[in-house]
């Protein structure tokens, strides 16, 4: 006896397929419609609060879909006939989950207002940085600007006085392999720079010979680099140093933050206590013999904590003011 599964030709196979997947197709899109409504409904309104980085929802807007803690850095999260809301880095502190520093989130708080004219520029250089490349990685510079208006107040051992880059830890010393490549680089060429300082030492200790005056009597600089700006003169009086500085890989030389050169103490010239201008660099000393003068070779590298997307973002913010 033969058995047949069906007695419909095969063309109504296909049709009754065809309209199957059909219905199931749109049978998804409806559902993936009242989705999207579900979580667009849940958003907070302006003024409602702040959105937690570490949210697993789904942020849907008329431009641009982010998902999770990862977004698209070229949609627009609103259009200017909407919500004049910015976009921002900042994040709520939570204990168990830590901070999270690299996605954008929505803020609707303020500047402070108490910020001094500096902390606005640099707030108003780091918006426009955000606006050309992406606000992804500024979380701690935003935080950082906003909270520098209450660090005086604070009872802590990093005090700068220019920009203090939160989370950033402090040591007295720090290890040779946070900057091995450029500490080997330094010691490697130690002879060149040594007898490249004897040369301008020889010369004399004054400003016509590119040396300056500062702190305590005694004190004196030969700069090579100045808040980013190479000192040419300087720099053509000590060619092998110039170029030693110029192959290190985390040596601060595009913003005014960085600065290089010979440092020397004379007799009886005492250093007294200061804060540096910020905690986002490391100070590298390479010393002379003992025999000589008391002067070393002062180079500002980026602190190892510093993201790159952190060090553009200054680059950008503290151009140098040639």
């Amino acid at each position: 006896m033969h058995w047949s599964m069906s007695t419909l030709p095969l063309p109504q196979y296909v049709e009754l397929g065809v309209q199957s997947l059909s219905g199931l197709l749109w049978t998804l899109l409806l559902l993936f419609l009242w989705h999207c409504y579900r979580i667009g409904s849940d958003l907070p309104l302006p003024g409602t609060g702040k959105l937690k980085s570490s949210s697993r929802r789904s942020m849907m807007s008329r431009s641009g879909i982010c998902i999770g803690t990862k977004c698209n850095a070229r949609s627009k999260l609103f259009r200017s006939d909407q919500i004049s809301s910015f976009i921002s880095m900042e994040t709520v502190k939570d204990k168990e989950q830590g901070h999270s520093y690299l996605a954008p989130v929505l803020s609707h708080a303020l500047f402070p207002a108490q910020a001094s004219a500096e902390a606005k520029k640099l707030y108003t250089a780091l918006q426009e940085y955000a606006k050309r490349y992406s606000w992804v990685g500024m979380g701690r510079i935003h935080k950082g600007l906003r909270e520098q208006v209450r660090l005086n107040d604070l009872s802590t051992i990093q005090r700068p006085h220019l920009f203090f880059l939160p989370d950033v830890p402090s040591v007295p010393f720090f290890p040779r392999d946070a900057h091995r490549h450029d500490i080997e680089v330094l010691e490697a060429n130690y002879h060149l720079i040594l007898a490249e300082f004897q040369a301008v030492y020889q010369r004399g200790i004054d400003s016509k010979s590119g040396w300056t005056f500062v702190g305590p009597k005694g004190q004196a600089l030969f700069s090579l680099y100045s808040a980013g700006v190479c000192v040419a003169g300087n720099c053509r009086s000590c060619p092998c140093t110039y170029r030693t500085l110029l192959t290190l890989r985390t040596f601060i030389n595009s913003n005014s933050l960085g600065s290089a050169g010979f440092w020397l103490l004379g007799p009886g010239a005492t250093l007294g206590s200061s804060y540096g201008p910020t905690n986002t660099r490391l100070r590298c000393h390479l010393g002379s013999p003992e025999s000589g003068p008391r002067v070393i070779l002062s180079v500002d590298l980026w602190h190892p904590n510093v993201a790159a997307a952190e060090r553009q973002a200054m680059d950008f913010m503290f151009t140098p003011d040639l």
